[in-house]
């Protein structure tokens, strides 16, 4: 498993932004490989809000295969002219290989 996690820092008020833009369906829902996308919000943060994207690929192939699509390089190239919104301050982007997935109890199937 392969795992892109996005985060998004915005000034205070403005992460419900962020979630609605990254929860719109789009062609990725459709991508060959794609397990999930998780859109987390910090509870914890005081003075800005940060807005985490996790996207689960089963294998970094199929991350790269996205990153490659058509319809994607499309999408950036479009934005790369339109000004960042004035409410993000931060971003970032880190990649990460699963190396051992560890079951909780609540997630195997029990005999009540």
């Amino acid at each position: 498993m392969f795992i892109q996690l996005r985060s998004i820092v915005v000034e205070k008020g403005n992460s419900q932004q962020v979630v609605e833009n990254f929860g719109q369906e789009g062609h990725i829902d459709g991508m060959e490989g794609l397990i999930d996308i998780n859109i987390m919000v910090n509870r914890k943060a005081k003075d800005s809000e940060e807005v985490v994207i996790m996207i689960r690929w089963e294998s970094e192939e199929a991350w790269k295969n996205w990153e490659k699509d058509p319809v994607h390089l499309a999408g950036h190239r479009n934005k790369k002219d339109e000004k960042r919104p004035e409410y993000i301050l931060d971003s970032s982007v880190n990649m990460y290989d699963v190396k051992k997935i560890k079951q909780g109890t609540f997630g195997k199937e029990r005999v009540i």
